[in-house]
């Protein structure tokens, strides 16, 4: 994450400070596939309440992009993705699993833009930081998961005019994440699925609405 930063923070010190801004902030949801998620729930916890192949996610996003001339931007955009599960399990109690992943992203685009709109192309890369909790239905207590990644993506998004400086987004997004396998604070991971442990690689589809701001 650092790293990350510290690049970000290099790249925009060789920017005109009166370059054009874009800022912006938004919801959206995610269709995501992870086959071994899936089957580690679907095959031991799913009571008939499987999961699907692709299973939704909520998103939220706050991006600022900087205008290095008019058909290149660079940005850094700030993602957060949550995930829930939860079933009653042979009424002995209920299973839950739920997870949030950061995904802060350091993003290109390539820009094409006229009078009351703005559409932008671009790809990216950036840190994956995941936090999951997950309660076994013979327990009280959550055990916490964690474990630290990359993602990379790429993105369509576009911009029209509402009012003023005031603008409103559309975007797709495609993403690639590899976590790995989430870990407690002893080292034991999640658990096993065809005698491997549960990763949360995955690959997913977000649509994103929001509004944003060009200074």
């Amino acid at each position: 994450m650092k790293k990350i930063l510290l690049i970000f923070t290099i790249l925009f010190g060789f920017i005109n400070l009166n370059a054009q801004i874009d800022a912006a902030a938004g919801m959206g949801i995610s269709f995501v596939n992870n086959s071994s998620l899936k089957d580690y729930i679907n095959i031991n916890f799913a009571a008939g309440d499987n999961l699907s192949t692709f299973y939704s996610t909520v998103e939220g996003f706050a991006e600022v992009d900087y205008t290095i001339n008019n058909t290149f931007q660079i940005g850094l955009d700030y993602s957060y993705q949550y995930f829930s599960y939860n079933t009653s399990y042979g009424g002995i109690g209920q299973y839950d699993l739920s997870y949030a992943l950061h995904k802060p992203s350091l993003i290109a685009y390539y820009v094409i833009a006229g009078a009351g709109y703005k559409f932008k192309f671009g790809g990216g890369v950036g840190p994956r930081l995941l936090s999951l909790d997950e309660k076994l239905p013979s327990s009280v207590n959550s055990l916490n998961y964690s474990k630290t990644g990359f993602g990379l993506l790429g993105r369509i998004q576009g911009h029209t005019l509402l009012g003023g400086n005031v603008y409103a987004n559309v975007g797709l997004d495609l993403r690639y994440d590899s976590v790995g396998q989430p870990e407690d604070k002893n080292g034991n991971t999640l658990g096993q699925v065809s005698n491997q442990s549960v990763d949360i690689n995955s690959l997913s589809v977000s649509i994103r609405i929001g509004i944003s701001y060009f200074f």
